[in-house]
């Protein structure tokens, strides 16, 4: 029985490594007015909205504001109540986000602490191999969902929209606010950007958890060899 919750406990740890590095980088990136800035520089929504950057942006601060906040609709008088409607819709899912990242990265946390207070040192080997199968799973995630995207990212945010928003209300007029400051390519750029961050940090942890087991391999190899050497000597 112990072992069968060990094995289990293992598996929601592998499956915890991409919840946390995705959910992560989607809250900071949603939150970052760099993001909206980039936004405005790269496509035209000043002129279908009118805004000039500096509107621009302070838009796009009140809704980071929004974002995190307790205010159940975004006070912005540029858009239709359909448009804060879905905004509300956003929200929650942002702050789902937000809880799947609390809860992955307590599970983490729990974990290593819980077995490091019962195998000690022994642990170390167990977590690297963890991790080293947690980013494997996140690279197979990043890969599945990028050749979609390449394939076909319009049939990609169709579905995110049908499987993330219980009614229509994302689906806007072609010009409403909304959907002139943040165009379909936008998100594109966006995703993009998330993907990159997230496998460049899935690598980094498998080459630190690779180092670490070859280390390890190493000096083991080295004490065998040495206590094999004494052994003989004693002989």
């Amino acid at each position: 029985m112990k072992e069968i919750l060990s094995a289990i406990a293992g598996l929601i740890f592998i499956i915890c490594v991409p919840i946390l590095l995705l959910t992560t980088n989607s809250w900071f990136t949603a939150n970052d007015i760099r993001l909206y800035e980039y936004d405005y520089n790269h496509y035209p929504v000043g002129i279908g909205t009118g805004l000039d950057k500096e509107e621009f942006l302070d838009v796009a601060d009140e809704i980071i504001t929004y974002f995190k906040s307790d205010e159940e609709y975004l006070d912005v008088e540029l858009f239709s109540e359909r448009e804060v409607a879905h905004m509300k819709d956003v929200k929650g899912l942002i702050q789902l986000d937000y809880k799947l990242l609390l809860a992955s990265l307590s599970f983490i946390v729990a974990y290593i602490v819980i077995n490091f207070a019962l195998r000690r040192g022994s642990f170390w080997r167990v977590l690297a191999k963890r991790l080293i199968q947690g980013s494997a799973v996140t690279v197979i995630v990043l890969a599945v969902l990028g050749l979609w995207a390449l394939i076909d990212f319009d049939s990609l945010f169709l579905c995110f929209h049908k499987v993330s928003f219980t009614n229509n209300l994302w689906q806007l007029a072609p010009g409403d606010n909304l959907v002139l400051m943040f165009p379909e390519a936008f998100f594109n750029d966006a995703a993009l950007f998330i993907a990159a961050v997230v496998l460049g940090e899935t690598i980094l942890i498998a080459i630190l958890a690779g180092v670490f087991l070859a280390v390890l391999r190493w000096k083991q190899k080295g004490e065998s060899v040495t206590t094999q050497s004494d052994w003989t000597r004693e002989v």
